[in-house]
Formats: structure tokens, C-alpha cells, sequence
């Protein structure tokens, strides 16, 4: 079903350690098992899955565990063993592993939803099971007693979550592009504020509890942080992806952030430096440059006698500026522009070589990449999607340290 591929890194990027091949739909979620040479699986062919790896370099289906419905979503808590399954019908299923992970027990069964299950996140201390739906809604159960403690609409598909477990602050990104954060309760729950920037549904969220920093992927192709402990409204733009962004992780260590796409893609940015904050676009009724009135200027128009021009926005600058005074491109790393994008005349030749030195490393994961999680004390990751393969990654060469230790080596 799998064969190691390398047993070494070689090179300063991902390194390919292990296919595992079996599943007979997409792979909604894989996790590594903390400490073992293991993966938990869940999938749309129904099946929960327990992966170890044996003395041949295999990894074989330890527990195999068939469901009433297509498995969505998965949190799986180590220390205590219990793993927590979303599923197409909305419901959530929490079954507990033994020690030697070749038996998993059935424990119970959340009635959290009422159509597809997106994200789940499990709290021990207050024995909460959090989750997000495309019933518009974020739920949190009580696990001792299986009852619903609450529920918040939204206007749109809930598809991604994020909690911090000292405030209680739950992260819920939507379909519509909007992140909300929600102060839970016991039995109600307020909101704290919403975040708005992205263009296109929000696919992903990475909570770091330490810096305060929330970084969100969305199918715009782009990923924003986002300075919530700063409460400055700062906002950095992150774009070098070419199809949405599907998972993120950041690494507080070395203050890295993995971004992966749609497309097999693989990022690695470098956030230990000053970055800019893109700026906001201005908007004006003629060229902020040469002042030849845009196509809406009807009266400029007719007061010089011009045809009006189509407007852009310079990203340096933010200026609306027209096409003959932005002809140039250029990419901007250290304001998260890794492709080359439109920039005023003016602003290009402010742009020197070394400010396009790019601030991040591209890699090819060579499949479709739904779901990614990171083993981040050994360096591992693990990449799942619609190709049916997960893949096992070494990242050490690419995040430049050795993470069980905290040594760097930038």
C-alpha cells in the first residue's frame, strides 16, 4: 500500500518520506500521531483509519473503521486518545483508541449539525467539542454529557475554525469571506468583532496563541495576518499562491508560516522580518499621475473633450492611477507581492533588485492538497486530498532548524 521513498533529507526542500495508498475517495483529513510512526485517516469513502508504519517501511491500516457517512472533518486528542469524526450528515462521532492503536471503542455521538460538518476542535479543560457546519452555524457540546451548550448563525456556509483555549475566543471563517470572532459561554456567546479583507471564501485559519496572531487562507489565493494581541488593525498581505489556499501553519519557533494550495503547491514564508502592510486603495474620479478623468467622469469628459480611462490601483502605492501611468510590473516581497503586479511608473523605479528578493521558498507537492497537518516537533508534515494519497513530508530542510531541540540555524 506504501513504500518509504527517502529515509534521509538531501536538499533544502520537502522531502517525500512515505505515500500511503488505499483509500477509495478524497482524504478529508490526516493527522500525524504524535511520538509514533502513525497516521489517522478519515475520508469520504466512509472509513477512519489508523495507519502505523512497520519494519518493512510500510504504513498498513492498523484500525480500519467503516462510518454511516462520509467523514468531513477530524480532531484527535493525544494525551487522552480520543478522536472526534464529522461527517456529511452533520453528526460528530467520538470513538477513544487503546495504547497499542489496533482497537478504536465507540464512545458517543454529537447530534452537533444539520448538514456537512467543516471543522471540528476538541477542549479538554472545559470538555468541549467545538465545531463548524454548511448550516451556516458554529455549535459546542458538552463531551460529559453529549448535550448542545450553544449555537451562532451565520449568513453563510461556516468552513474553518480556530479556538483559543485561555480566552475562549473562537475564530470562524465563512464562505462569504468574513472572519467572526466570538467570545463562548456556557450556554450564549458574543461577538467580538469581525474581520474583513479577503475576496473570496475563507478555506483555512491558524491561530498562535503566543504572538496573538491569526493568519487566514482563502480561495482568493492570497493569506492574510491578521495582529489581534497588537489591536492595531494591522493586516499583512501574503500572495504566492496560484489556486486557493487550502491549509496553513505557523511555526512560532522560527516564525515561518507553511501555507499549501489547491494546486500541490507548497510555501514556506519568512515572518522573522519587518514586513509592509499593503496599502489601501484609493479611489478618485481621475488619474492621481496625469489626471485624465476616468470613464465615470462625465463631466471632465466633456470639459476637455478626452475619452475616459479605465482605472487601476497601483499596489505600492495604492494610488488609482491609469493603464499609461502603470505600465510596469514588479513583484514587492516585503509587502507579500511574491508575483509580479501593477505598480504606478513612479513606484517601480523606487523598487530596487534587492527589494524583489523573494521572503519565501515554493515547492511542488505533485497532488491535490485539501487538508495538511504538521508534526511540528519532529519537522513532519502530512499532505491529503483528492487524489486519494497522503503524503508523509520531512520539512526540516526547509524551515531551517531542528525543531525538537529549538537549535536554528539561520
Amino acid at each position: 500500500m506504501a513504500a518509504e521513498i527517502h529515509s534521509r533529507p538531501q536538499s533544502s526542500r520537502p522531502v517525500l518520506l512515505s505515500k500511503v495508498e488505499g483509500h477509495q475517495d478524497a482524504v478529508s483529513a490526516a493527522l500525524l500521531i504524535p511520538k509514533e510512526d502513525g497516521v489517522i485517516t478519515a475520508s469520504e469513502d466512509r472509513t477512519i483509519r489508523v495507519w502505523l508504519k512497520r519494519d518493512s517501511g510500510q504504513y498498513w491500516p492498523s484500525i480500519y473503521h467503516t462510518m454511516s457517512s462520509p467523514c468531513s472533518a477530524m480532531a484527535y486528542h493525544h494525551d487522552s486518545r480520543r478522536i472526534f469524526v464529522g461527517q456529511d450528515n452533520g453528526a460528530i462521532m467520538e470513538f477513544h483508541v487503546s495504547e497499542d492503536f489496533n482497537k478504536m471503542n465507540f464512545v458517543k455521538t454529537y447530534p452537533a449539525h444539520q448538514n456537512r460538518v467543516s471543522a471540528i476542535i476538541f477542549c479538554l479543560t472545559s470538555e468541549w467539542v467545538i465545531s463548524t457546519g454548511h448550516d451556516k452555524c458554529v455549535s459546542w457540546m458538552c463531551t460529559r454529557s453529549g448535550s448542545m451548550l450553544g449555537r451562532h448563525y451565520f449568513t453563510s456556509w461556516a468552513s474553518c475554525l480556530q479556538y483559543d483555549y485561555e480566552t475562549r475566543y473562537a475564530f470562524v471563517g465563512d464562505y462569504s469571506g468574513q472572519i467572526t470572532l466570538l467570545k463562548l459561554e456556557q450556554n450564549t456567546c458574543s461577538i467580538i468583532t469581525t474581520l474583513k479583507g479577503h475576496e473570496g471564501s475563507i478555506t483555512s485559519l491558524w491561530w498562535d496563541p503566543v504572538q496573538r496572531l491569526l493568519f487566514s487562507g482563502a480561495s482568493d489565493h492570497s493569506i492574510i495576518m491578521w495582529d489581534i494581541g497588537g489591536r492595531k488593525g494591522r493586516t499583512l498581505l501574503l500572495q504566492g499562491h496560484h489556486d486557493k489556499v487550502q491549509a496553513i501553519c505557523y511555526i512560532q519557533l522560527t516564525r515561518q508560516l507553511v501555507s499549501c494550495s489547491a494546486d500541490g503547491g507548497i510555501a514556506v514564508w519568512n515572518m522573522d522580518i519587518s514586513r509592509e502592510e499593503a496599502p489601501q486603495w484609493l479611489e478618485s474620479d481621475s488619474c492621481q499621475k496625469c489626471e485624465q478623468p476616468f470613464f465615470w467622469n462625465i463631466k471632465q469628459m466633456w470639459d476637455t473633450k478626452t475619452l475616459g480611462l479605465r482605472q487601476h490601483h497601483c499596489r505600492k502605492c495604492g494610488q488609482a492611477v491609469c493603464g499609461k501611468c502603470s505600465t510596469k510590473r514588479s513583484s514587492y516581497p516585503i509587502m507579500g507581492f511574491e508575483f509580479q503586479v501593477r505598480v504606478c511608473d513612479s513606484c517601480f523605479e523606487s523598487i530596487k533588485d534587492e527589494d524583489r528578493t523573494s521572503l519565501a521558498t515554493f515547492h511542488e507537492g505533485k497532488h491535490n492538497i485539501s487538508h495538511m497537518s504538521m508534526d511540528i516537533s519532529r519537522g513532519l508534515m502530512v499532505t491529503c486530498g483528492s487524489d486519494r494519497i497522503v503524503k508523509i513530508w520531512d520539512m526540516t530542510p526547509v524551515v531551517g532548524c531542528s525543531l525538537a531541540t529549538g537549535f536554528s540555524s539561520r
